[in-house]
């Protein structure tokens, strides 16, 4: 029985070596991934947790949904959420098990005025005087989607960022209702009132904290990929309050930002960098560009994690 035991220990450890020696050398060897990968998913219960990080953008944002749907196809499991204003949009309603399908009928359908009171009337109130557009529409918009989910509720744990417009405070929503702190993480500052909560004003997330990595840490992730739709700033046109508003908001993403895509393990960038936060017209475009920054770089994402967890899947298959 000890012979016996100490061979399976050794065949073990060389099984580990010549896998270990494949991967690296062989990166493009789709069998192989294919074969680990396998043996990965089926570790179960004992496999690494995986953490999705959506950043802020704006319209930039639907890119997410393209993401989701590249890693969907390539079978790569998503165990934990968090997000940062579109981040926390499109994150939530996955979490919520909104399917890929509908997330790209709804990003493809989407308007500002489904989600806000927002016209030419009442733009034209936010410059003349101090009422603000409200996002009341946007929760109910929501909440034909999840309906009335307290996030203990959701299919996949879920987490996302506001912050508090009057001390700068970071808040971090895990529990309560996700519709409501959904809202309240996307809720643009300058443009929208700000959403009050236990004697508090919350305003978009992405003033604090466009990337909360820190976040899918402290909930347990082994393992997190991060999503940034980052814009080109340098080309957009300022010409309007809603271009000036949005213009500083990606200023203050882009510093806040930096720190935290260090922290991530896997950083995926669609190229949404020519289309400005207010372009929800640009939906398709954005949802493609995230598909195809998906697919493109699926496999070195699954390299990352199994030279990453290589130890796990060979000793506890």
């Amino acid at each position: 029985m000890v012979i016996r035991r100490w061979l399976s220990v050794l065949l073990l450890t060389t099984y580990h070596l010549l896998l270990t020696t494949s991967l690296i050398y062989s990166q493009n060897d789709e069998l192989l991934r294919n074969l680990l990968w396998k043996d990965f998913l089926a570790l179960s219960g004992k496999r690494p947790k995986i953490a999705l990080v959506l950043g802020g953008g704006g319209a930039r944002g639907l890119a997410h949904i393209g993401v989701l749907k590249a890693l969907e196809e390539k079978k790569v499991p998503i165990d934990i959420i968090v997000g940062t204003s579109v981040g926390a949009l499109v994150g939530g309603l996955y979490a919520s098990g909104m399917s890929i399908s509908d997330l790209e009928k709804m990003g493809q359908g989407i308007g500002w005025n489904k989600i806000s009171n927002f016209s030419a009337v009442k733009l034209f109130t936010l410059i003349t005087a101090e009422s603000l557009l409200s996002t009341e529409k946007l929760e109910k918009y929501l909440k034909k989607y999840i309906g009335d989910k307290n996030f203990d509720e959701l299919k996949i744990p879920f987490a996302c960022i506001a912050c508090d417009i009057k001390t700068g405070e970071r808040i971090v929503f895990k529990d309560g209702e996700a519709a409501f702190a959904m809202r309240a993480s996307a809720t643009v500052p300058g443009v929208f009132n700000p959403v009050e909560y236990r004697h508090r004003l919350l305003v978009d997330g992405g003033v604090v904290d466009n990337l909360p990595v820190d976040i899918a840490k402290v909930m347990g992730a082994d393992f997190i990929i991060a999503v940034y739709p980052q814009a080109d700033i340098s080309t957009y046109e300022i010409k309007n309050v809603m271009t000036t508003l949005s213009q500083v908001i990606n200023l203050q993403g882009g510093f806040l930002t930096e720190k935290q895509m260090k922290e991530a393990d896997f950083l995926l960038i669609p190229n949404v960098k020519n289309v400005s936060m207010i372009e929800l017209d640009k939906s398709q475009e954005c949802i493609e560009a995230g598909v195809i920054s998906g697919r493109s770089k699926v496999n070195e994402l699954k390299d990352k994690i199994l030279e990453k967890f290589i130890d796990r899947i060979v000793f506890q298959r």
